[in-house]
């Protein structure tokens, strides 16, 4: 048959017949001419050979969208703004030159965050609380006093930010939005902003504290110095709380009240040690421990605690009025 003692005809009867199933490939072309083919036999076998079956199509993978940098939304659960913050890297810890800060914001070490995130624009305020209270059918914290007056009577004023709240309802809150608390990492590095001083801008122009979120201004450092039993009456006495978020310049990343206002609940245990020992990429915190950490200072305080690398540690379930809450991680689905 490869020799022509068969017709080309007569082949193609028989391979039909008997159900011949190869491909003619260059490499079966080959053999076959070896054994003997003829050019004739060779071109039947290619018209009535199988044709080569297509490769499977590969199922097309659904693409990641990555958010632009500063991209805002907001939260259908809450009704906040969440700004996505791109994966970066800085120095955190004391800032240089600072030379009020504390022992446990040293050393000033490097910092590498490796995956984008979103962040609460503004504090939680009291309006998206209410939606969380009610749609998990918890109560709110108690209303917030110092020495007998209210500082948002009856929880009224909606674009309060919510104070009073622990550590376990923060993070339940954060949990419900679908996000988390920050780690300190996290926190720090979206509240410079890019920025390597202890604050982002003018102390008065940026955050709410001590010697400006009265009737009038106060010097807070003069009180502490000269009275520090006096702190509490005087702020009292001269109206001072915390006020609307959002009123305050932004820092680069468009975050309002990141200093000030309130402290900020964030995920981590407290360790006075742990920078000496953090790891340079991602870091989540000690372990364990006895306190959480909080961090940006609040309307209650002195300047010296209203910087980026400020620490202020506190037992899980303590209550209050300057103590809130600002969400971040994956809020919004891919």
């Amino acid at each position: 048959m490869l020799k022509g003692e068969v017709s080309p005809k007569r082949v193609a009867v028989l391979v039909r017949q008997r159900g011949i199933a190869f491909q003619i490939t260059p490499e079966v072309d080959s053999e076959l001419r070896r054994a003997g083919a003829t050019a004739e036999l060779l071109s039947t076998l290619r018209e009535i050979a199988p044709t080569p079956s297509a490769p499977p199509l590969e199922t097309p993978r659904r693409a990641v969208s990555v958010p632009a940098a500063g991209t805002v939304r907001e939260s259908p659960k809450d009704g906040l703004k969440y700004v996505w913050l791109p994966p970066g890297a800085f120095v955190m810890g004391c800032s240089p030159g600072d030379s009020e800060g504390f022992n446990e914001e040293k050393p000033a070490h490097e910092v590498t965050i490796t995956r984008g995130f979103w962040m609460g624009q503004t504090p939680v305020t009291v309006g998206a609380y209410k939606r969380f209270a009610g749609a998990t059918g918890r109560p709110m914290p108690t209303e917030s006093i110092i020495l007998g007056r209210a500082l948002n009577p009856g929880w009224a004023n909606d674009a309060m930010p919510i104070v009073n709240v622990t550590w376990d309802e923060a993070k339940a809150y954060c949990d419900w939005v679908g996000g988390r608390l920050p780690t300190e990492a996290e926190w720090e590095y979206a509240a410079r902003g890019g920025n390597t001083e202890a604050r982002y801008g003018p102390l008065d122009d940026v955050a709410w504290y001590a010697d400006n979120s009265g009737l009038q201004h106060l010097d807070s450092r003069r009180i502490w110095n000269e009275d520090p039993k006096s702190h509490v009456k005087r702020l009292k006495d001269n109206g001072n709380g915390m006020h609307e978020v959002g009123l305050k310049r932004p820092n680069t990343f468009g975050l309002y009240d990141v200093l000030g206002n309130v402290w900020q609940w964030v995920n981590d245990f407290y360790d006075p040690s742990y920078y000496r020992k953090s790891p340079s990429q991602d870091p989540q915190g000690p372990s364990s421990g006895q306190a959480r950490v909080l961090r940006g200072g609040s309307w209650y305080v002195g300047p010296w605690d209203v910087r980026v690398s400020d620490r202020l540690r506190s037992v899980p379930n303590l209550r209050s009025g300057d103590h809130g809450i600002r969400c971040g991680g994956a809020v919004f689905a891919p």
